[in-house]
């Protein structure tokens, strides 16, 4: 007898698993994200953390050589030059460590450590990273200014 109500239990748990995924031919398109930019549909960093795009340079060396798409992903992957694109909602509000004044704005083109934050791939293959407020190791105007290693 108490196999069977192991066996009820396994099978109705199973069923719950099965159950909480969605079948591939029900996924629909959502048109409320058809009004969005592209800046609005990406991830919002949440707390102190900032989203940045890393930057992939020109595609071309100053000889004129053009890089393939392996070389720039690859240097895009160690940069230390990313843009700022948003700021979490308690990005530089600790005041005993920032003292009121934030590192950088949205817009800003910072330098972050070269295997800083967390990084994801988005639709187009882009790579952005979510990184702490602290990791900003400071600003510059123009990013090619900074050759990579």
């Amino acid at each position: 007898m108490s196999d069977l109500a192991t066996d009820t239990t396994t099978t109705t748990t199973t069923a719950s698993l099965t159950d909480a995924y969605i079948p591939e031919e029900n996924k629909v398109l959502d048109p409320t994200v058809l009004d969005k930019t592209l800046i609005e549909r990406m991830p919002n960093p949440s707390g102190w953390r900032l989203l940045v795009l890393p930057y992939k340079g020109k595609g071309k060396t100053d000889a004129g050589i053009l890089l393939t798409k392996q070389t720039t992903d690859r240097e895009s992957l160690s940069t230390v030059v990313a843009y700022v694109l948003k700021l979490g909602p308690l990005a530089y509000q600790d005041e005993s460590k920032f003292a009121g004044e934030p590192w950088c704005e949205e817009g800003d083109w910072v330098l972050v450590g070269k295997y800083a934050g967390a990084r994801f791939s988005l639709e187009d293959d882009a790579e952005v990273r979510i990184i702490n407020d602290d990791e900003i190791i400071g600003t510059i105007l123009n990013p090619d200014d900074i050759k990579a290693l």
